[in-house]
This record gives structure tokens, C-alpha cells and sequence, in this order.
């Protein structure tokens, strides 16, 4: 012994079983341990995860209906705006503040007026006005809009501009494909789209003359019996003694 350590060769030391078994046990006693650890703190966070997503999920589905119960809202106000009890009639009502001699006023008679024809309420600036309100709650405004459209366009001088307005007409109104198509037969489209080939101020008298015939006789009648019509007499009538007393 004393010979191999100083020959510097290593002592070669016989190692218990039971102290290795002992540090085998240890290590995998602390593996274990690490292991673990990892795990909870896996499944920790995993538990974070998943309520976090479920409150992403919440958050989600909070915003969705808000957004829905905005635009539900935003249907509502449309709608509402829309309905039959229109009661904003200060844009049919004649200024207050202007003179009598440099304005037509709206009085009750020439309201009573406009149950005498048809014609006689749209040569009105006002019972065109208000019938135009009338058909915007029965969403049908396009009728009013494109006999408007062609009363313009017969007023047109310009040969160029009444091609243009035509083609304009004609896409709007007329088409298949038209965002505000109106209530027209085939023949009378036919009709019409020929005669757009050679475009003169009477184009759409055809087309003009079947959707006045049916505003007048369908929309017409329910527009007398309407509360915008029996609400914009009553305010007239309330009007004129206001400015009489």
C-alpha cells in the first residue's frame, strides 16, 4: 500500500453497496422531486391558460353583444324613424319668421286640398314632401323618387346631358339589375329601353305614367288615411289660430 502511493498510482477504494445504492436512491428521489415540481407548475399554468381563454372567451362574447345590441339599436332607430308616426313636420311648415308677402304659407285649406286628386298634392312642394315621408314607411319611396327623376329630366335642354341623364335613369330605376327598381311590366321596360337608343325628353313617359297609376291608386288612398296626413292637418290648423290669436 504504502509502495503504490508513492509510486503516486491511485489507491483503489472498494465502495459499499449500500452507499451506492443510497446515492442511486438520492438521485432518484431528487429526480422525482424536479419532476413534479414541473409538473404542478405545468398544470398551474395550464389552469391559467384555460381561464384565461375562458375569460377571453367571456370578454368575446360580452363585445359581440354589445356590438349586436348596438346595431340592434341602430335597426330600431331606422325603423323608428321610419314609422307612421312622423312627427317632425318643420320641414313642410313655412318659416315663422319670414314675411307673408314673400312666402306661400301652408294653410289648412290647401292641406284639405291635396284629398282633391293626386296631381294636385304633387304639384304642392309640401304634399310632395309629405307623401314622400308617407311612402319612406312603407319603404316604397323609389316610385316617387323616379317619377321626380323624370320630371327633371323632361326639363333637360341639353341633348348631351339627356343622354346622360337617361342612362342614369335607366340604371337606376328600369334595370333588372337596379338598385331601386320600381313596379314595371316587360313591355313597358322593353319599351323604355328602346327608347334609350335615341334619347328624348319623352323616354319615360310609359314608365312614368304606370308607377304614377299605381302610386295613385294604391299609396294615394292610404296616404289620406296615414297619421302623417292627419297630424300635418291637425299642426296646420293649430298653426293658423296660433298666428290669428
Amino acid at each position: 500500500m504504502y509502495q503504490q502511493i508513492a509510486e503516486g498510482r491511485p489507491e483503489k477504494v472498494a465502495v459499499p453497496r449500500q452507499v451506492t445504492s443510497n446515492v442511486r436512491d438520492f438521485w432518484k428521489a431528487l429526480f422525482s422531486l424536479f419532476a413534479g415540481t414541473h409538473k404542478i407548475k405545468l398544470s398551474h399554468l395550464s389552469a391559467n391558460s384555460s381561464s384565461v381563454c375562458r375569460e377571453e372567451d367571456k370578454q368575446g362574447e360580452k363585445t359581440t353583444n354589445r356590438r349586436q345590441t348596438r346595431a340592434m339599436k341602430t335597426r330600431l332607430g331606422c325603423l323608428s324613424n321610419k314609422s307612421d308616426s312622423y312627427s317632425d313636420f318643420t320641414a313642410f311648415l313655412p318659416p315663422v319668421t319670414e314675411k307673408t308677402t314673400r312666402c306661400t304659407k301652408l294653410s289648412t285649406e290647401k292641406v284639405k286640398q291635396w284629398t282633391e286628386s293626386f296631381d294636385i298634392l304633387l304639384s304642392h312642394k309640401y304634399g310632395l314632401a309629405a307623401f314622400r315621408a308617407f311612402l319612406q314607411t312603407e319603404f316604397s319611396e323609389e316610385n316617387i323618387e323616379f317619377w321626380m327623376a323624370c320630371e327633371d329630366y323632361k326639363k333637360t335642354k341639353s341633348t348631351a346631358k339627356l343622354g346622360l341623364k337617361a342612362k342614369k335613369i335607366y340604371e337606376e330605376f328600369i334595370d333588372v339589375q337596379a338598385a331601386r327598381e320600381v313596379n314595371i311590366d316587360f313591355q313597358t321596360r322593353e319599351i323604355t329601353r328602346r327608347n334609350l337608343q335615341e334619347p328624348t325628353p319623352s323616354c319615360f313617359d310609359d314608365a312614368q305614367g304606370r308607377v304614377h297609376s299605381l302610386m295613385e291608386k294604391d299609396s294615394y288612398p292610404r296616404f289620406l288615411r296615414s297619421k302623417i296626413y292627419m297630424d300635418l292637418l291637425n299642426q296646420t290648423q293649430t298653426h293658423s289660430q296660433r298666428r290669428f290669436s
